[in-house]
């Protein structure tokens, strides 16, 4: 329950658990622009090591952390290589022309796949007229209205090309942990491939603020200037890093649940009359839903749900999401399909309730 709903907008309206709360009560604060916070410092080994980095930093966004690295990495007027439904082109205010101040040259991605003959298709050595490739920018989990799963194995494609064109290699990790507990595999396994990633504390892994962006240490030291010019230097951030201790010691290993759940939601919502889901999109915490049912589009859908108290986002005319988080249980799963399943039959009764 998040103030008073059911809430699967996103993974990111989690409330702190009361142990974050305590961590936060009880961290050791300095001045973080100084080096000089060591909930902070802690924070960003802790975070290195597990993504297989030798450095890392705090950011207060995804956006921020994303913006640097692309900062760091491509000078103004060049170009940079994403995918055609990623965060960094769709969902970050233009920032890639106007923070940034690079050109977005966007790629396909078909079936969890970044087909590397696409992406050498797009790759340019720069001319009088064309901009020069700076940058291949992947994303996993791809898409936040699908959560797709990049394999390892395809991002060691996507690196070896890079390679043979001198460009480095970017990860948007939003919800790397995610795919990682799906894979059954280490987080610094999905990350050997790349030169810098990012990850959200907020996706899933319940803290109310900030994001990691991990690479080499004198990648890392170009992002704290780029950090600074872009008013992200914080001083007792000690506040921001200790809920993300306790999140990567916590947090990550039950991510496994979220996903689990959301595949068995949308199983379960897959044979109901009205709607239609694709299970095979269905890899990790993320449902999208299509609504088949001629009365009802996604607007007059999500009337009917907020009737009930449970709200979820609205990606299309005919479409939303769902994203299954740590605050949702079994039961809430159970009461939001049949409240799902009753609007689709026109009923508008459901055999158990949310609250007493």
């Amino acid at each position: 329950m998040i103030n008073g709903y059911l809430d699967l907008r996103s993974d990111t309206v989690t409330l702190p658990k009361a142990e974050m709360m305590d961590a936060i009560a009880n961290a050791s604060l300095g001045d973080d622009i100084m080096g000089e916070d060591a909930t902070v410092n802690e924070l960003q080994r802790k975070a290195a090591d597990l993504l297989g980095m030798e450095d890392a930093l705090l950011v207060t966004s995804g956006t921020m952390a994303n913006q640097i690295a692309i900062m760091n990495f491509a000078q103004r007027g060049q170009e940079v290589i994403v995918g055609n439904e990623s965060h960094i082109l769709n969902l970050e205010g233009a920032a890639l022309a106007a923070v940034a101040q690079v050109q977005a040259r966007p790629m396909t991605f078909k079936n969890g796949y970044f087909d590397p003959e696409i992406v050498e298709s797009l790759i340019s050595s720069g001319d009088i007229q064309r901009a020069k490739t700076a940058l291949i920018s992947i994303e996993n989990t791809y898409n936040l209205n699908a959560g797709q799963i990049v394999s390892i194995e395809n991002t060691k494609e996507i690196k070896e090309l890079a390679v043979q064109h001198g460009l480095p290699v970017y990860l948007d990790g939003a919800r790397i942990f995610n795919a990682a507990v799906a894979l059954e595999a280490a987080p610094k396994d999905l990350c050997k491939h790349v030169d810098a990633v990012q990850f959200c504390l907020t996706k899933g892994l319940g803290c109310p603020l900030g994001s990691i962006l991990a690479g080499s240490k004198e990648f890392i030291q170009h992002a704290k200037m780029n950090r600074q010019r872009l008013g992200g230097g914080m001083r007792q951030a000690g506040i921001i890093a200790a809920p993300g201790i306790y999140a990567l010691d916590h947090m990550i290993d039950r991510l496994k649940e979220d996903n689990q759940k959301a595949y068995q939601l949308a199983k379960k919502l897959s044979a109901v009359e009205g709607i239609h889901i694709n299970l095979d999109n269905v890899q990790t915490n993320i449902i999208a839903v299509n609504i088949t049912k001629e009365d009802i589009d996604a607007d007059k859908f999500i009337e009917l749900l907020k009737e009930k108290q449970i709200k979820v986002k609205k990606i299309g005319k005919r479409k939303i999401r769902m994203i299954v988080h740590y605050l949702i249980t079994d039961e809430n799963i159970e009461y939001l399909f049949e409240n799902m399943k009753g609007i689709m039959s026109g009923s508008r009764t459901v055999q158990h309730q949310l609250f007493d």
